[in-house]
């Protein structure tokens, strides 16, 4: 305890209280929200099949699934209303490519901005030695902006279809013995998907931050100093004098005394010049 108090005394942790360094903190606990509310879901739903034979009826069918949504190796045993026989059926899909990406940017990210947020609070004057860690800061920023819209795109699209292959409705409707007519089939327990929801929302959340966070990134690499500089003309930067080619009079003579035109002298009324040096004001003559 006395070593955290130590540090925040020195300043090392007024980083956080910065845009630069606050977003990070918020990109680190919207990647535990993201990998973990899809990572570790686990759903079921819940249907009967009541056969025309009472004693042939099943009327509590479970069907577990979970991440990463391999459907298509998810299987149950459903009642085919024939002499007691059952038979095993197949959801169907496979989801876990969208999934697994999803959940592996959410990992990548939570690590990355652990680890900026390290070099913000204990090595910021190396990470802004040469812009050389900002320029890389706001390459990897933008890379992982990328990425979260693309995986909870592809998330989302995931979701949906996850969703219709996980509908009790649709599954009964695959069921040989729920195509009889006189077999009734439906639909218990829907599966509930609000932390899946949770997470596409978490994603998308996930691209603001990073998205806003570039321009904090980016005003740190120096980069706006250059791109500003760009447009102040390269002449402008020269002496007055030099930029028509002509010298300064005064330049290189008398050691660089420049006379003060308002007391020793200036020209006269006739065109002459008079240096002052030797003559007198008039009214003092006069008053001689």
């Amino acid at each position: 305890m006395d070593v955290v108090n130590q540090l925040v005394a020195q300043g090392q942790f007024t980083i956080i209280k910065q845009p630069l360094g606050f977003i990070k903190v918020l990109q680190w606990i919207f990647a535990i929200f993201a990998f973990s509310t899809c990572g570790s879901y686990s759903g079921m739903f819940k249907m009967s099949v009541e056969c025309k034979n009472r004693s042939d009826s099943d009327l509590g069918i479970e069907v577990k699934f979970e991440y990463p949504f391999r459907l298509h190796q998810v299987y149950f045993d459903a009642p085919t209303c024939k002499g007691g026989n059952r038979e095993r059926s197949f959801l169907v899909g496979d989801y876990s490519s969208s999934a697994e990406f999803f959940v592996t940017i959410a990992v990548f990210s939570f690590l990355y901005s652990m680890a900026a947020l390290s070099a913000y609070c204990f090595l910021l004057e190396k990470y802004r030695a040469n812009n050389k860690g900002p320029q890389i800061d706001f390459v990897v920023t933008a890379v992982f902006a990328f990425m979260w819209l693309v995986s909870s795109c592809a998330w989302a699209k995931g979701l949906s279809d996850v969703k219709t292959a996980t509908d009790p409705e649709r599954v009964v409707d695959l069921l040989p013995a729920c195509k009889e007519m006189e077999n009734r089939c439906r639909e218990v327990y829907d599966p509930k998907v609000s932390g899946l929801n949770t997470s596409v929302a978490f994603g998308f959340i996930n691209v603001i931050l990073w998205i806003g966070n570039l321009w904090f990134v980016f005003k740190e690499t120096g980069w706006m100093a250059a791109f500003s500089g760009t447009y102040v003309p390269s002449q402008e930067k020269q002496a007055a004098p030099n930029a028509y080619g002509q010298q300064d009079p005064y330049a290189g003579s008398q050691g660089g005394y420049q006379p003060d035109y308002g007391e020793q002298g200036g020209y006269a009324e006739d065109g002459g010049y008079s240096q002052g040096y030797d003559q007198q004001p008039t009214s003092y003559s006069n008053q001689m």
